[in-house]
């Protein structure tokens, strides 16, 4: 009598198939195939991310390079723990190098910190340089641009850090170590976001940016941070990253152009992660996130359309799953399981990840077992909430082409190319003249160098 029944798993289908009809039920089999795959995927990366991490950090004390590094700091405003940061910065265990500082004015809140830095820190070489105001770049590309203008003949690797971040001892030897090999056109680091609150806005993005971290391995695809990264002289002037910078908003990744285009490699040195003191509002960790994604939608095209279409996938998946969940018990479905079981090894799959990057964060920060403990989100809800939060904020950048940045507001056009810019305090934005656009107008600087003690 057993001779005609079919096996569950068909009779669950038909069933589905029968309640929800035959089209949804493929698509929604379909995406979750993708789903589970990806989130296989996501998994292994984060496995080898934290060898590699493991691996390098284990042998970073055994690096050298006796090559002159000069370090640019561009500074606006006050960071969380400012000084601290700075103070890092010139804390390096490396024998030769000194610490440019740039600022857009005198005025600049930040100076007072970077005043006190310098003197306490009279060993170290030091200057401080004021690059006026912006009218056709970013504020912080044209604080660079003004920095590296006149390079001396001694420096050999130019040095790149956010006034936000917060290196370890040994990140400039890394730094610095990993260019000995003559094929990587540049190295960089990453920041990792240290909650100075265990507040929902501070936890969320913590976790968002953790995950994003642990996407990189050791070949960063040509990927640059611009908050802790090193190129050589003359690799610089070779792609012409200076000139290349001029009317743009982004130091970065046009430098990850350029290298690109110049098929230089870029490694990612997992010693040169640099923790970065944060606390945010809602409002502010949307914010920033929904800038960071429009400056890769205008810069990395490819990158972000990809990021939007794999969080979207993850979103419709999840909404998908619920509609069928709660009509299946509305109507009865026995086939109800299919979906939840779905849910459940996604669920149990986003846990796994999140362990290995929890583990991955105390090998990179085994002195901050308090704060990233304090930072860990409730496991019940966390991979949907950072899987809502970071979609919602890359479906923000997909409009608009407005970018807030320390109080300036730039418009971008075709290519990342800054068509206006305007000061929070300004009434209207600075048009940029069809004559001048790309050049350098020479604007007030002011170089203070600082001597070696004795």
């Amino acid at each position: 009598m057993y001779a005609h029944r079919r096996p569950f798993y068909l009779t669950s289908a038909q069933e589905l198939s029968e309640a929800m009809g035959p089209l949804y039920t493929t698509l929604y089999c379909a995406v979750g195939g993708v789903v589970l795959v990806q989130a296989l995927l996501l998994i292994l990366q984060a496995w080898e991310h934290r060898r590699y991490a493991r691996s390098c950090l284990a042998s970073a004390g055994r690096k050298r390079s006796i090559a002159k590094a000069r370090i640019f700091v561009p500074c606006k405003g006050m960071d969380v723990d400012l000084q601290g940061n700075l103070q890092a910065l010139l804390q390096q265990d490396y024998e030769d190098f000194e610490v440019t500082f740039v600022v857009e004015s005198g005025d600049d809140p930040a100076c007072q910190i970077i005043a006190k830095v310098m003197d306490e820190h009279r060993d170290v070489p030091t200057r401080l340089i004021v690059a006026g105001k912006s009218f056709h770049t970013g504020q912080k590309v044209h604080n660079l641009r003004a920095a590296t203008e006149k390079l001396s003949l001694v420096t050999q690797i130019l040095v790149f850090v956010d006034s936000d971040a917060r290196p370890r001892t040994g990140w400039l030897r890394a730094l610095a170590a990993s260019l000995n090999n003559q094929k990587i056109g540049a190295v960089t680091g990453y920041r990792w976001f240290i909650p100075q609150r265990s507040s929902l806005a501070n936890r969320l993005l913590h976790g968002i940016n953790s995950r994003l971290a642990s996407l990189l391995g050791k070949d960063s695809h040509y990927l640059v941070w611009g908050g802790s990264w090193a190129i050589r002289r003359e690799v610089f002037e070779k792609i012409g990253l200076r000139d290349a910078w001029k009317g743009t908003l982004s130091d970065d990744l046009v430098a990850s152009r350029m290298l690109r285009r110049a098929r230089l490699g870029v490694r990612f040195e997992p010693a040169c992660v640099a923790g970065s003191p944060c606390d945010y509002s809602f409002r502010q960790m949307f914010a920033f996130m929904r800038r960071q994604y429009m400056v890769g939608k205008f810069y990395t095209p490819n990158w972000w359309t990809m990021a939007l279409t794999m969080a979207t996938v993850n979103v419709l998946f999840w909404v998908a799953s619920l509609v069928m969940i709660f009509h299946g018990l509305a109507t009865g479905t026995a086939a109800t399981w299919i979906p939840v079981a779905l849910c459940a090894g996604l669920y149990v799959l986003g846990l796994t990840r999140e362990a290995i990057i929890r583990s991955t964060a105390r090998a990179y920060f085994p002195d901050k077992k308090d704060e990233l403990r304090a930072a860990r989100l409730p496991a019940v809800w966390a991979a949907a909430a950072m899987t809502l939060v970071n979609w919602l904020g890359l479906v923000s950048s997909a409009f608009g082409r407005h970018i807030s940045w320390r109080g300036i507001t730039y418009e971008l056009g075709r290519g990342g190319k800054i068509r206006t810019i305007s000061r929070h305090a300004e009434q209207h934005p600075t048009e940029l003249p069809a004559e001048h656009d790309g050049m350098v107008i020479p604007l007030p600087r002011e170089d203070i160098p600082r001597r070696k003690a004795g």
